[in-house]
C-alpha cells in the first residue's frame, strides 16, 4: 500500500523572547499530530488488509504447477512448482495454507502462501482427485480414485491418520459447514454401470454413516452455507438422459429435488448466501468444447441463466463475499471471471497448461491487527491518544476429452498447446478417452 508522508513544517522561532510555555505547547501539538500520523498509517494499513480480495489458486494439470490469481486485479502474481498432474485444491479456513493433489505423484503438496513456497508432500493414496479442508482447518480429506478410499490429513502434522473406504472410484468431497460430515461422491464404473453414490463420512469416528443412490457417474458435490443442502453433479456419461444436479436433504440423507443442467457438467458451486448454484457445464456435440455456466436459483431450483465461457470449463468457485464466479477453462487454459450482479464474463485470466481446479484464500494473519494495535498502544502511549481497537477479516480424474477443440470461445483468448497428444493413464476396468487430456473436475470414461 503506498501511503502519503504528512510531513509537518518547521516552525522557526523567530524571536529569543518567546516562551517557555508557548514551546511546550507546539511540542505537545507536534508529539499529538504525530501519533495521529502513526495511527492513521497503521489504519489505512488494516483497512487495506482487511478489505483485500482472496487470492485464486488454480492447478495446471500439465504445467504441474499451481497459477496464484490475484482477484483484485485478475493477474497471475506467482507461480508454484508442484507434483506430478495437480488437480484438486483447497485453502485452510485462515488462507494460510494450501493443499494441492497431485495425480501423477500419488501426494499432496501443501503450500505457504505467505512465501509460495511448497513446504510439505503427504503421501496418499492411488490417483487421488479431490480434497476438502474441514472448517476448523484441522483436518483435510483426499479422495483416492483407483483404490476406492478417502485419506485423513491431520493438519499439524501433516500425517495420513485415517483411511476410509468408501465406494467405486471415489472422486469429489466436501465437509459440511458444521464439519461433522464429509460427502464423498463415487462415479460408479464399469461393473455398476456408473451407477454413482454419496458416501457420507462421520468425521468424529471416520467410519462411512450413510450411503445414498445418486445419478449416472456422480462427481462433484456441494453444500449449501447452512448445511442442509448437498448438491451433487451426476456427469451422465452415456448421454442416456440428461444430466443433472441431484439436492439432498442433509438431515435425512434423501434426494429431494432434481435439477436438469446442460448434457455434460464440470463443476458446482454455491454462492455465499445460498440464492444460486453455479454448474460448470460443456454443451453437447461430439466434436464441442464450447462451454458455459448455468445459474440455477435455489427458490425455485431452475436454470434462470446461462453465462458462455471459455472451451472445456471445469473448476468452478464463488468469492467469499459472493461477487465473481471463478471458473477454469481447461483447454483454454483460462479462468473466466463472471460478475455475479450482471452474469457476465468481465475478464479472462492467462494460467498454465489444462487447468482442473481453483480455491480461494487470502494472506490475512490472524495475529497481525493484535500486533499492529500494539504498535498503535506504544506510539500513543505518551501522547494521551486513545487507543482504537481493530479487528482481523476473517476445491481427475473420471473425465478426459475426446473431441477436437477447433471451437471459438467467447474471451476470445488463444489457447496455444490444444492440440497437443494426450497421455493415457488407466485405472482398473478404465481407459482414459481422448486426444486431449482435460482433467477438470471429472473424467470421462469407457469401456475396454
Amino acid at each position: 500500500m503506498k501511503n502519503k508522508i504528512v510531513s509537518t513544517i518547521g516552525i522557526a522561532i523567530f524571536s529569543s523572547l518567546l516562551s517557555v510555555a508557548t514551546s511546550n505547547k507546539v511540542h505537545r501539538q507536534h508529539t499529538i499530530i504525530k501519533a495521529f500520523g502513526i495511527k492513521a498509517f497503521v489504519i489505512l494499513t488494516l483497512v487495506g488488509i482487511a478489505g483485500a480480495s482472496p487470492f485464486a489458486y488454480v492447478s495446471n494439470y500439465e504445467s504441474n504447477n499451481i497459477s496464484v490469481i490475484d482477484t483484485a486485479i485478475n493477474k497471475v502474481t506467482a507461480t508454484v512448482d508442484v507434483g506430478d498432474h495437480p488437480a484438486g485444491v483447497a485453502v485452510s479456513p485462515d488462507g494460510k495454507k494450501a493443499y494441492v493433489v497431485n495425480a501423477g505423484s500419488n501426494t499432496v503438496s501443501v503450500i505457504d502462501t505467505a512465501k509460495n513456497k511448497v513446504i510439505d508432500t503427504v503421501k496418499v493414496g492411488t490417483y487421488p482427485q479431490e480434497i476438502a479442508v474441514s472448517p476448523d482447518g484441522k483436518k483435510a480429506y483426499v479422495t483416492s480414485f483407483s483404490n476406492n478410499t478417502v485419506s485423513v490429513i491431520d493438519t499439524s502434522t501433516n500425517k495420513v491418520t485415517a483411511t476410509v473406504i468408501v465406494g467405486n472410484f471415489p472422486f469429489g468431497v466436501a465437509v459440511s459447514p458444521d464439519g461433522k460430515k464429509a460427502y464423498v461422491t463415487n462415479s460408479g464404473g464399469d461393473s455398476t454401470n456408473f451407477t454413482g453414490t454419496v458416501s457420507v463420512i462421520d468425521t468424529a469416528t471416520n467410519a462411512v454413516a450413510a450411503t445414498i443412490n445418486t445419478g449416472n457417474n456422480s462427481l462433484e458435490v456441494a453444500f449449501s452455507p447452512d448445511g442442509t443442502k448437498a448438491y451433487v453433479m451426476n456427469s451422465n456419461i452415456y448421454h442416456d438422459s440428461t444430466a443433472t444436479i441431484l439436492i439432498i436433504d442433509t438431515t435425512t440423507s434423501d434426494v429431494t429435488t432434481t435439477v436438469h443442467v446442460g448434457d455434460i457438467p464440470r463443476g458446482v458451486a454455491v454462492s455465499p448466501d445460498g440464492k444460486k448454484v453455479y454448474v460448470a457445464i460443456q454443451f453437447p456435440g461430439p466434436d464441442s468444447l464450447t462451454g458455459a455456466v448455468n445459474i440455477i436459483d435455489t427458490a425455485t431450483n431452475k436454470v434462470t441463466a446461462t453465462v458462455p465461457v471459455g472451451k472445456a470449463p471445469g473448476g468452478i468457485e464463488v468469492t467469499p463475499d459472493g461477487t465473481k464466479v471463478y471458473v477454469v477453462n481447461c483447454a483454454s487454459h483460462t479462468v473466466s471471471v463472471i460478475d455475479t450482479t450482471t452474469d457476465k464474463v468481465t475478464d479472462t485470466v492467462k494460467v498454465g497448461k489444462y487447468p482442473i481446479e481453483v480455491a480461494f484464500g487470502n494472506f490475512v494473519d490472524s495475529n497481525m491487527t493484535g500486533q499492529s494495535t500494539k504498535i498503535i498502544s506504544n506510539a500513543t502511549e505518551s501522547s494521551g491518544v486513545e487507543e482504537t481497537n481493530l479487528s482481523s477479516p476473517d476445491k481427475v480424474n473420471a473425465a478426459g476429452l475426446n473431441h477436437s477443440d477447433n471451437n471459438s470461445e467467447p474471451d476470445n483468448s488463444s489457447s496455444p498447446g490444444e492440440n497437443e497428444s494426450s497421455k493415457n493413464n488407466s485405472t482398473p476396468g478404465f481407459e482414459l478417452l481422448g486426444s486431449l487430456t482435460c482433467l477438470y473436475g471429472g473424467w470421462k470414461l469407457k469401456k475396454k
